[in-house]
């Protein structure tokens, strides 16, 4: 197509209307065959089978003419379609614009993202704190306070979040920066109080080191033109220094004066300054880690934009300049195009070089106003720019050009103060406008064609292996029910709890009971015919965030939003609306719990958001202990799971858990100790996870989508004086999302064990434990589980020489002889989708066709005796050949080898022998555990 069109281009006309012949130009038509060999002959380029392809589509009637006309319009068409394509496939599409429930009283000064768990912060001029949930429910709102200034005349000028010690920080028209606990359930709890500065910092920004936590960096610019930077050494033992005499109570607030940081007397930290911006106010700055520099920009034409570059083993800096007429508003930085956008008062967006100061890389134009904001999006290789005209702009950095344009539905208000927030992993996109915050959501999966299996994102799965069914929920409160050895829906109940998200789901003992936990604080009772029995008020009224729901004998737990386990008794169950109970241990955590296992006969295990772990006794509702982490080497985070790990009679591990700093911890619940801990995905925050009923697999998911399966089941066994920072086997990896993964689930079918992931891309995934996708729930054809025999790596089918042997021994000598059993007749054939996803479906099934047999009135084993019975009467005279007396038939054993052909028999035989060495196979594996544990 494209050489048609670079022809017409290039010579003013077409080759068919260049090479046809005088019949052509007098009846305005072409046979194929006349197509085929011009154009071949014209364009040089592609094949007679290319240019007879491309006939046939253009001949839609099938009357072996096309003419020009025709043609053109054909190309035109397919390009537009490729163009199309490729800009749904780059440009996002947008939900409508959404108002956030007002909060605040005067202008928003910032809005903060925190990854681990995904919530928003919003903090006002006047100080009110909001904290939002990954949902964008208000969870709640806190009163910032100081102790110099009045309330009234409180004025905040800036927040951000130090994730990798739970906290945030806070600076003040006063001169002062407030460092206070982030999950304090004290209101705003001030650990430090940073004063003596010598101007106002209006803007600040942090960053840690996500494989070191100690390492992390604090940078500020005042209203003075400075530019400074506090670097910890060790943020997750303390910031500051202490005094001798000092408690490390969080309620304690300690001092520390810029001067004591200046002449050096914290030996945990020091700082780096500049003064390049001559008493101009210092509108942004930032940390880039990559090039080891920190950006500053101002409204100044002159040193508009600062690059201070550290040097090592030196606290000096050195520098670079920017000169931008009328100065920068805003920055934003893309590390893997090394590209630093800037938003200039004079209405232009700028791409610079970080190594060239003479002259912009690309200059945007296209804002009618000053630019306020711009933010990369890092994947899609674009770039945001919001001005004072309202308008948000969205350009394509490799052409920059806008190629999207979105104004008229945000607030009239003429003069406004805005703040920008973008969250990439969740498409969000945060604009305030003075104390009114906005929201623009991308669609999902624009410009993909990926399966959905529900038409919100998946929140839960459940496997209910009585029935054989996969029980999945979503945000937008739909249960669906699966089945798992075809894929296929079987039901769909809407509207469970409203318009409320359904946040997690559990099944009762016995399967029988489906309980479904949302936002809106209720716990909902169905059987699977859609009748709700009974309502659980778990919030007690209000609407909160529940994150697990634990069915035990006699009670129901429901956890995620307080820092005591709200209880049900299985005897209150006598109405419709239930009221909670109280639990008879108390609060014994500092934060909300998140996660709960339970270790059979009696222990409860809680964590909490903290990263604190409780064990209880569940019979008397007591706490046993609390179980603690090295705080030198460990990093404390929130945990997301919790799961039994079988027990060991020699002192293993009984306990796994995970958290927001994507590392798994094994523990021992009885003698209190973590045995191993490793980083199970690195960078990514928040992971969950799961293990088989068997303890032999450990999965871990993330928040971009990545699996990995991990062979666990020699895997601390033993309890050891030391902690084991080794991770386990790592048998694959493989992202099966576009999104987070919000649930695992294991199962299995036919002695295989299958994973379901689920995710808020909408998608359920089935695969096997070699990492293998078998389907996607929702997807076009069915599959087929059938005998489907798992791809397995080749370390977990090696056996040693030993173990061969031995099943070779304990076989029977027929299999040696003859050919390996034959591969069960239901195979999975893979069907490529793309390049990147492919799926399982079954094709048919391998079923040979029966020979014709002729008619017979006896049956031929009647009629030829010698042929089934020779080598019988061969061993015996026919003379002493008696009947058997009817006793005797009853009995004697039933010889099938005399009844069936030879063909089934041998089938039969094959059948059996296979069985015989799978059982043999795991005999083997079992006693060869056993040996190893005693040898141990």
């Amino acid at each position: 197509i494209k050489s048609l069109m670079l022809y017409r281009l290039s010579y003013g006309t077409s080759p068919v209307e260049n090479v046809t012949d005088g019949a052509f130009k007098s009846t305005g038509t072409i046979t194929r065959e006349e197509f085929v060999d011009k154009m071949s002959t014209a364009v040089r380029q592609g094949t007679k089978e290319e240019y007879g392809e491309l006939f046939d589509k253009i001949d839609l009637i099938r009357d072996g003419l096309i003419d020009w006309d025709k043609l053109t319009s054909f190309v035109l068409l397919e390009l537009y379609e490729r163009d199309e394509r490729a800009r749904r496939s780059v440009i996002p599409h947008w939900k409508d614009l959404r108002f956030l429930p007002l909060i605040h009283k005067d202008a928003v000064q910032s809005v903060t993202l925190l990854k681990s768990p995904i919530s928003y912060l919003t903090v006002s001029r006047s100080g009110l704190l909001g904290c939002w949930g990954e949902s964008l429910k208000l969870q709640r709102t806190l009163q910032i306070t100081t102790e110099a200034v009045k309330p009234k005349d409180l004025w905040v000028t800036s927040l951000v979040a130090l994730p990798n010690v739970n906290k945030v920080a806070v600076s003040f028209t006063s001169k002062e920066i407030y460092f206070a606990e982030l999950n304090s359930k004290q209101g705003f709890s001030c650990q430090y109080r940073l004063q003596g500065f010598g101007g106002t910092v209006i803007c600040m920004d942090y960053w840690y080191n996500p494989h070191d936590g100690n390492d992390a960096i604090l940078t500020m610019g005042d209203v003075c033109g400075q530019v400074q930077a506090i670097v910890f050494n060790t943020a997750l033992i303390s910031l500051f220094e202490r005094p001798s005499n000092s408690t490390e109570d969080e309620n304690v607030t300690m001092t520390v004066t810029w001067q004591e940081l200046v002449s050096g007397y914290h030996k945990c930290c020091y700082v780096l300054r500049h003064k390049l911006h001559d008493k101009e106010w210092v509108r942004q700055v930032a940390y880039i880690p990559s090039l080891d520099v920190f950006l500053s920009v101002t409204t100044s034409s002159t040193n508009t934009l600062v690059l201070a570059w550290r040097e090592k083993l030196s606290p000096r800096l050195t520098t670079t300049t920017f000169h931008v007429a009328q100065g920068v508003n805003a920055f934003d930085f893309h590390s893997r195009l090394n590209l630093i956008a800037t938003a200039g008062v004079n209405r232009h967006v700028c791409l610079w070089n970080p190594y060239v100061t003479s002259k912009p890389a690309g200059v945007l134009e296209g804002h009618s106003d000053s630019v306020i904001a711009v933010r990369f999006i890092t994947e899609r290789k674009l770039l945001f720019s919001f001005g004072k005209d309202k308008v948000l702009r969205i350009w394509d950095i490799q052409h920059q050009l806008c190629i999207q344009r979105i104004s008229g539905s945000f607030p009239k208000s003429l003069d406004f103060h805005s703040t920008l927030c973008f969250d990439e992993s969740h498409g969000r996109l945060f604009i305030s406008f003075n104390n009114q915050l906005t929201l623009l959501e991308m669609e999902q999966d624009s410009g993909k064609s990926r399966v959905a299996s529900h038409r919100k994102a998946v929140t839960c799965l459940l496997y209910n292996s009585v029935l054989q069914q996969v029980i999945s929920s979503d945000a937008g409160s739909t249960v669906i029910f699966w089945l798992i050895d075809t894929g296929q829906k079987i039901k769909e109940f809407t509207g469970c709890h409203g318009n409320a998200e359904i946040s997690t789901m559990a099944l009762n003992g016995t399967q029988t009971r489906l309980f479904t936990g949302s936002t809106d604080g209720t716990v909902k009772i169905w059987d699977f015919n859609g009748h709700c029995h009974h309502k659980l008020n778990a919030g007690r009224d209000r609407a909160v965030e529940i994150s697990q729901i634990m069915v035990l004998s006699w009670t129901i737990l429901v956890l995620g939003w307080d820092r005591t386990i709200t209880v049900f008794r299985l005897s209150s169950l006598t109405q419709f609306l239930v009221q909670p109970s109280e639990w008879k241990g108390g609060a014994r955590h500092q934060d909300d719990i998140l996660c709960a296992a339970f270790l059979p006969p009696q222990t409860l295990v809680t964590g909490s958001s903290d990263g604190d772990i409780v064990v209880w006794n569940n019979s008397t509702e007591s706490a046993c202990s609390k179980l603690h982490l090295n705080s030198r080497r460990s990093l404390k985070s929130k945990l997301t799971g919790l799961t039994h790990h079988g027990f060991h009679v020699l002192g293993g591990a009984n306990l796994v858990s995970c958290g927001g700093a994507g590392y798994v911890r094994f523990w021992n619940t009885q003698r209190g100790k973590l045995l191993a801990e490793f980083e199970a995905h690195s960078g990514v925050g928040s992971i969950i996870m799961s293990i088989d009923e068997r303890s032999q697999y450990l999965i871990t998911g993330d928040l971009v989508g990545w699996v990995k399966i991990w062979n666990i089941e020699d895997y601390c066994l033993i309890l050891g004086e030391n902690v084991n920072y080794q991770p386990p086997t790592l048998i694959r990896s493989f992202q099966m999302h576009d999104d987070c993964i919000t649930y695992l689930e294991t199962c299995v079918r036919n002695n295989c064990l299958f994973i379901l992931s689920s995710s808020a891309d909408c998608s359920i995934v089935l695969t096997d434990i070699s990492g293998v996708l078998f389907g996607i729930f929702g997807q076009e054809g069915h599959w087929r589980i059938g005998n489907h025999v798992p791809s397995f790596l080749k370390e977990e089918n090696k056996y040693d020489t030993e173990e061969e042997n031995d099943i070779k021994k304990n076989t029977v000598s027929l299999v040696e002889e003859e050919e390996p059993p034959p591969i069960p007749v239901e195979q999975a054939v893979p069907v490529t989708e793309d390049n990147d996803n492919f799926a399982f479906v079954f094709r048919s099934l391998n079923i040979e066709a029966l020979e014709e047999t002729t008619e017979m009135n006896e049956s031929d084993f009647l009629l030829h005796p010698d042929k089934y019975f020779g080598g019988k009467l061969a061993e015996k005279d026919s003379e002493d050949l008696k009947l058997p007396t009817l006793s005797a038939t009853l009995k004697a054993a039933f010889d099938e080898k005399n009844l069936f052909p030879k063909e089934i028999l041998d089938r039969e035989k094959k059948s059996r022998q296979l069985h015989e060495e799978m059982c043999n196979r795991g005999r083997i594996t079992n006693e060869r555990k056993q040996g190893k544990l005693k040898g141990k």
